[in-house]
């Protein structure tokens, strides 16, 4: 039974820096489907509740509602980081830098703090073009560091190869069933930040697995916080979803507890390579 109590926060989240000193929360707010008026309330509720990175996409269709969200909420455009992604469909040079032109057209934003190849899409053979475009618009100033997501190893040495620009971020799926240790210390190698998109394995069966339900109910706080916890300590920046202000809090208040060397042991024992939500492999998935 999940524990409803909101820990405290002890002390702020800590920040993550990458190789060319961007410096990210160790947790953002995701907006997978948070669409519309309602998802602007939600992700403005976010702001005004501490958040201060927010996470979307050209695919998730909602990058007007982020900057909606934005325009009313009260934290002042400088102090809010905002990343969008770039889709498999544009990865050609040019439709690469229109749509991230358009990423701002419709966020209604003068730079972007960070942009993202969403998927590399490797049967296409075009992410080191995208790159190209993402590196050219850094130099415009229209983006302040650029990144990839879903991206293995040997694709951002060919990144690294083509342009000698290394990624910012590489935002991955990374939950206890999925943890990714390979890729995460590829990441910290070469000053990448590890970003987890379904951090709580997208609210699935995990968070009623019983090694999750015990170490929340020995900490006293719940199995959400605990999962978030993981994250903190092995060191990545979590982007949880929550439309609820309470919820939103809650996610945030994780600094008030610490899960011991048994607890770290005991959820690295639930790693599973088979583990991903839903079968996303970077080798062979392709992103529209």
């Amino acid at each position: 039974m999940s524990n409803d109590s909101t820990t405290p926060s002890a002390a702020p989240l800590p920040i993550r820096t990458a190789h060319d000193g961007l410096a990210l929360p160790a947790m953002g707010f995701g907006t997978y489907q948070v669409r519309g008026f309602a998802g602007a309330q939600a992700i403005a509720s976010a702001l005004e509740n501490g958040y201060r990175l927010l996470d979307t996409a050209v695919n998730y269709e909602n990058e007007g509602t982020v900057g909606k969200a934005i325009r009313m909420a009260s934290v002042p455009r400088d102090d809010i980081i905002v990343t969008s992604k770039l889709p498999g469909r544009f990865h050609q040079y040019d439709k690469a830098r229109i749509c991230i032109e358009e990423s701002l057209c419709r966020l209604g934003l003068d730079y972007l703090d960070l942009y993202l190849i969403h998927w590399p899409n490797p049967s296409q053979g075009l992410y080191v073009e995208a790159w190209q475009a993402l590196v050219d618009a850094q130099r415009d100033r229209l983006i302040r560091h650029i990144g990839v997501s879903n991206f293995l190893p040997g694709h951002i040495d060919m990144l690294i190869r083509a342009t000698a620009v290394t990624p910012s971020v590489n935002q991955i799926e990374l939950h206890p069933y999925f943890q990714q240790t390979e890729q995460r210390r590829y990441d910290a190698a070469h000053g990448i930040i590890s970003q987890a998109w379904s951090p709580l394995g997208r609210a699935n069966q995990m968070l009623q697995d019983e090694t999750i339900q015990r170490i929340a109910h020995k900490h006293g706080v719940t199995e959400v916080q605990t999962v978030l916890r993981w994250h903190l300590q092995i060191g990545d920046v979590s982007i949880p979803k929550s439309l609820h202000a309470q919820r939103q809090r809650e996610n945030l208040s994780i600094t008030g507890f610490e899960l011991d060397e048994q607890d770290m042991h005991d959820i690295a024992l639930m790693d599973n390579p088979e583990g991903r939500c839903k079968a996303l492999d970077p080798h062979w998935h392709e992103e529209m």
